[in-house]
């Protein structure tokens, strides 16, 4: 998807380029001829150029490494650690949104230039035709402007006076002659293309503007009444019916037409005006078109290096070997390069594929070497190189067909290559993943600390209400005065209670009220502040998001994630790597 937005956005640029420039230095020249095919390169330039992509490559020294002999490479060996990589799922992003909506647009546009050539055939068809040297005459009865289209010209005769007719057929004649009428299919074809441009739609504009500068100007050759047919041009723009795809001899700006076609012919020492565009495409292709790859002089002089001084023996291990063909494997690098493989966890497919497998090597007491592969998908190929040099010391390598030097995907699994040697197993342990680069972000705003209540400002608790006296129940018949005497007197008596539980009621409103009091002066300002404060604070968080949004995408986090998960395998490593230093020290121990 990325690639059509790129080819997209180079073509629309280039298409600027090339209007800017007609537009701007070309549009009031009388170069017409000149500027039609000015702008047809500018069309085949938008869509040709940005394929166009010369590739660079540059040798560059590789990177400096202890050893600097050929020998140094059989002094480490290779651990190849298989992590499973997360199968994508589908999601419903812009960029197919983006797609929908050019399709529909794409689609639109190219059922009108179906029925626009409908249209074309219903009005041509079933007229006579009279066919004049190169030229075929159509005489319609439709209100339709005079067009032409290839070699067919169509007019309506009882529309027009004898001298105005042979004004507009010789106009019409030099769009015929000079197949104008490609030029207005290619415009209509790049406009069903980019639609969603606006500059394609003025540069088809100013294509079908420049043809009738061309067919005015030519025809105004022929005819010796100049001001006649300046008259027919105003009398036709009444006629506003036209076919789409044709050179139709009404054309809206009639105006301008009258201007260019009086103006006076241009010098031509201002042709300097179409070469102006060439700077700008040769900085195109300096900044866009040019890729630059950067490859390592190591593997070649290695090459140069081995086939000269060594003799190189490969045992390959394929998906389809079978147990039978490793059994052989180490028995001849047992007999003819004293090495001793171990071959083990062999796991195979339904299709008896190898998707997992160990091989330790070891030859003598100072070089152990093993690569294990493990995955639900079959293999790529591995093996053991046996590099024999002209003093006749050996040389063990475990290789796979992929970059020993860096991470090889294979299928659902990322096979990884680590460093041992001895002592510097300690030099070389696991490198740690590197985080998302946050250099260029500014820190992230710090959240205002809201203020801390004062114990002496903290309301106290009410008093005791369970101490409170209860009210008294009213009787459920009112009529019975011994009852209402009886509820009178403990109404009497709860009086006197509440009158003397209500001091403690005043004494506890009365503290509140201080404490509120002392509030509103100091905490209650302090957290008014802090309100506005945390608006402030939320606004520095929105910018702050989006500016993470800006500089690393929407998929920061997914990042994070994965530089966690990669933060778990590092410590599995580091784990493998503390074992397999210990495993050697006792083995250096022992020897």
């Amino acid at each position: 998807m990325e690639p059509l937005f790129i080819f997209i956005a180079k073509s629309s640029g280039l298409l600027v380029l090339f209007y800017c420039a007609y537009y701007f230095l070309l549009s009031k020249e009388t170069f017409f001829n000149s500027s039609r095919w000015f702008l047809l390169a500018g069309l085949i330039t938008s869509v040709v150029l940005p394929f166009l992509i010369y590739t660079k490559i540059v040798w560059i020294d590789p990177a400096p490494v202890e050893n600097s002999t050929v020998s140094s490479i059989s002094n480490y060996s290779k651990v190849y650690i298989t992590h499973a990589i997360e199968n994508e799922t589908f999601e419903i992003n812009r960029n197919y949104i983006i797609l929908a909506v050019y399709t529909i647009g794409f689609l639109a546009l190219l059922i009108k230039f179906a029925i626009d050539f409908y249209s074309l055939n219903a009005v041509l068809k079933g007229k006579e035709v009279q066919q004049q040297a190169d030229f075929k005459f159509v005489d319609i009865n439709e209100n339709i402007a005079p067009f032409s289209y290839f070699d067919y010209i169509v007019y309506n005769s009882s529309m027009f006076t004898a001298s105005e007719l042979e004004n507009i057929i010789e106009h019409e004649k030099v769009h015929s002659d000079q197949n104008h009428t490609l030029d207005v299919l290619i415009s209509r074809i790049f406009c069903v293309l980019f639609w969603f441009n606006p500059i394609i739609w003025l540069y088809k504009k100013a294509i079908l503007q420049n043809l009738e500068f061309i067919a005015d100007s030519e025809a105004a050759k022929k005819i010796s009444d100049k001001k006649a047919y300046q008259y027919t041009l105003l009398k036709i723009t009444t006629h506003e019916s036209c076919v789409a795809i044709t050179n139709h001899f009404y054309q809206s700006l009639i105006k301008k037409r009258i201007v260019m076609l009086n103006k006076n012919q241009s010098k031509k020492r201002n042709y300097w005006k179409y070469y102006a565009v060439i700077p700008a495409l040769v900085a195109f292709v300096l900044l866009f078109q040019i890729k630059i790859i950067a490859q390592e002089k190591q593997r070649k002089e290695l090459k140069e290096v081995v086939e000269k001084d060594s003799q190189i023996d490969i045992y390959k291990i394929k998906k389809t070997t079978t147990d039978q063909e490793l059994k052989e494997i180490a028995e001849k690098l047992k007999k003819n390069h004293n090495v001793d493989v171990m071959i083990s966890n062999v796991k195979r497919n339904s299709d008896k594929e190898l998707i997992a497998i160990k091989v330790d090597i070891k030859k003598g007491t100072r070089e152990s070497q093993n690569i294990e592969i493990n995955g639900d998908h079959a293999i790529e190929s591995c093996g053991i190189v046996i590099t024999t040099k002209t003093n006749g010391s050996k040389e063990v390598v475990l290789v796979t067909d992929g970059d020993i030097n860096k991470s090889v995907k294979t299928g659902n699994r990322i096979v990884e290559s680590r460093k041992y040697n001895g002592q510097q197993n300690m030099a070389n342990p696991p490198v740690p993943p590197t985080p998302p680069s946050t250099e260029s972000l500014s820190a992230a705003p710090i959240a205002p600390v809201a203020p801390v209540l004062p114990k002496e400002l903290m309301i106290p608790p009410p008093p005791d209400r369970t101490k409170m006296p209860k009210p008294p129940v009213a009787p459920k018949n009112h009529n019975d005065k011994v009852a209402m005497k009886n509820f009178e007197k403990k109404m009497e008596e709860f009086d006197k209670k509440m009158s003397a539980f209500e001091p403690q009621m005043a004494a506890y409103q009365k503290q509140v009220d201080e404490i509120m009091a002392k509030r509103v002066l100091g905490y209650d300002k302090e957290m008014k502040k802090f309100g506005i404060a945390m608006d402030k604070f939320d606004v520095e968080m929105e910018k702050y998001s989006a500016n993470i949004e800006k500089q690393f995408g929407p998929d920061f986090e997914k990042k994070m994630e994965q530089f966690e998960k990669d933060m778990k395998v590092y410590e599995q490593n580091m784990k493998e790597h503390q074992k397999d230093f210990k495993r050697m020290e006792r083995e250096s121990q022992k020897s």
